[in-house]
């Protein structure tokens, strides 16, 4: 299955679009470089670098629509951030790893790294959409370039880079931009920055403005919460009852987050985000909100 090579300057020239998976460009790295384990995420165990059963010889999915009652709901949550594509067609030249497979070893462990390099530029391209955030504009640009650049290294490079100190002064930018934004709302902000909240019955809350970065809210009632301004970066929605949430205006609320969770045509979103299809109808009685 040829595909010709694709340019670069995802991030710069086309935004959070470009920055989310193209499966159609991709040989199926997700699909093969991580390990899992059977677990309510995942329905069977896979070692790291093996291809999964329901790979196809076209590295698509082969249960890609019953991905959830198949039990692979990790999968169906899943969100490379358009590092799939990148890997495939940018750093390899459109080499697969099937037909060329001295390029496997050294292409399952570069997926993860451009991964975490396209995160920060779909964290730094939200950021730079923050109007009250625009005191550090200038470095958040910065750090977008010179996170693109990264990307566009050959695989040894890659495998070089200390992705954690880059991610650790991206972090610190990210943090700043979030209290600048979260700052339009006078007085005490709640911080659960890192909280336990599994199970929390948190329905109807006025989380406005808080701070929930790395947040463990697997299973937690958020139903009808009001999360203007909330910053939701890295916390954990798997199972969390988000019918009838504002999250419209939360801050750096990713489409993985929402995948993990529940919800309704009821909870409102931000417009660059979709309403994963397996989310339900409103509830009688719950006025419908786009």
């Amino acid at each position: 299955m040829s595909r010709e090579p694709e340019s670069s300057g995802l991030a710069l020239n086309g935004g959070r679009r470009a920055l989310r998976a193209d499966c159609g460009r991709c040989f199926g790295l997700c699909c093969v470089a991580p390990a899992f384990s059977a677990s309510a995420d995942f329905a069977i165990d896979k070692p790291a670098g093996h291809p999964c059963p329901h790979l196809q010889p076209d590295f698509r999915c082969g249960i890609h629509n019953d991905l959830q009652p198949q039990g692979f709901r990790g999968c169906a949550a899943y969100d490379c951030f358009g590092a799939g594509q990148q890997v495939s067609q940018v750093t390899f030249e459109g080499r697969d790893w099937r037909q060329d497979p001295r390029t496997a070893r050294q292409m399952f462990e570069v997926f993860p790294v451009m991964r975490q390099l396209h995160e920060l530029l779909w964290y730094l391209t939200a950021a730079l959409a923050l109007p009250p955030a625009r005191a550090v504009h200038d470095q958040l640009r910065l750090a977008l370039k010179a996170t693109e650049a990264m990307t566009c290294r050959p695989a040894g490079a890659l495998l070089e880079l200390d992705t954690e100190r880059h991610r650790g002064q991206v972090n610190a930018l990210l943090v700043r931009a979030s209290e600048l934004a979260r700052a339009q709302v006078p007085g005490p902000k709640p911080d659960y920055r890192g909280a336990g909240l599994a199970g929390a019955g948190l329905s109807n809350a006025d989380l406005t403005s808080a701070n929930l970065r790395g947040a463990r809210l697997i299973g937690a009632d958020l139903s009808g919460a009001g999360l203007r301004l909330a910053d939701l970066t890295g916390a954990d929605l798997r199972g969390a009852d988000l019918r009838g949430a504002d999250l419209a205006e939360s801050l750096f609320l990713t489409q993985s987050q929402l995948d993990a969770a529940e919800g309704d045509s009821s909870t409102r979103l931000p417009p660059s985000l979709t309403r994963p299809a397996h989310w339900s109808p409103p509830a009688t009685g719950l006025a419908s909100t786009s």
